[in-house]
């Protein structure tokens, strides 16, 4: 009888005991800011080339190209994955896009 409650009494205590938690740098999102817009890219335009500030992470204030899906202006924050790969530059010379 006493065994048992001793065994009661520890899963309860380990049900409570809070668990340390784990963070994945694959679950980190970086901050950039939109400081030019250059053109748009992909088969059919879908996306937009634009240059980028890091605001937040390893590689803080560095500028970076990113292609951008979606609606976009300048100095819109968006939120990225990853700051280590940079998109390729457009082959074309286009101009770049105005307000």
């Amino acid at each position: 009888m006493i065994i048992l409650k001793e065994a009661k009494a520890e899963e309860a205590k380990e049900k409570t005991e809070k668990k340390p938690v784990v963070v994945n740098l694959r679950d980190e999102r970086f901050q950039g800011k939109v400081i030019e817009l250059i053109g748009r890219t992909g088969a059919r335009g879908e996306a937009t080339q634009a240059r980028v500030k890091v605001l937040t992470g390893f590689d803080k204030d560095k500028v970076i190209r990113r292609n951008i899906k979606g609606p976009v202006r300048l100095d819109d924050i968006i939120m990225m994955l990853e700051t280590e790969m940079e998109a390729a530059p457009l082959n074309t010379k286009r101009e770049k896009i105005e307000k």
